[in-house]
């Protein structure tokens, strides 16, 4: 699991969620040892959290355009 140890922000919005959506196809699968199931709901949660703030910023940023 040591390849699941990267920091978050410096990632795409696209790489982001790609790494996500293979992070639930693993989880799906559930044939994952316990701690690593674990680790990989974790770096999930966090990736979930990212793509959230970067959708709520363009969502902004496209709002603000529209006022203008």
């Amino acid at each position: 699991m040591s390849d699941m140890i990267g920091g978050i922000d410096g990632l795409s919005f696209e790489a982001a969620y790609a790494e996500l959506e293979s992070i639930v196809m693993r989880l799906d699968a559930g044939d994952l040892p316990l701690e690593d199931s674990v680790t990989l709901f974790e770096r999930g949660k966090r990736l979930s959290e990212y793509c959230q703030r970067v959708l709520d910023q363009a969502e902004l940023r496209v709002n603000q355009i529209g006022e203008v």
